[in-house]
């Protein structure tokens, strides 16, 4: 079971999420972070409350998903689901994951 530490409190985790290599400097190195909080948008304040500048490489000024970041809840990308206001519960697994150019 994952845990995190919420308002001084170590508490089990809503979400872990998988970070990707490109966003690991912003988390120390670490590949995934367990965080706590309701829905989707909560969770990635949470992650850049603890993490600073984590939310400015995935959000826009107009606090949207950029278009070149996809965010899985489970199995399912979450602009299919509720977008940001997606519902996470126990040990939901979040995955961000950039998109690849190529050409």
């Amino acid at each position: 079971m994952w845990q995190a530490w919420v308002d001084g409190l170590r508490c089990r985790a809503v979400a872990v999420v998988r970070v990707p290599n490109t966003l690991r400097p912003l988390t120390g190195g670490a590949g995934e972070v367990a965080v706590a909080g309701a829905d989707l948008a909560s969770v990635l304040s949470a992650i850049d409350e603890a993490h600073p500048g984590f939310g400015e490489r995935v959000l826009g000024h107009d606090g949207r998903l950029y278009g070149f970041v996809n965010v899985f809840v489970g199995d399912h990308e979450c602009r299919t689901l509720d977008g940001l206001g997606t519902a996470v519960g126990d040990d939901t697994v979040v995955s961000i994951v950039p998109a690849v150019a190529g050409g």
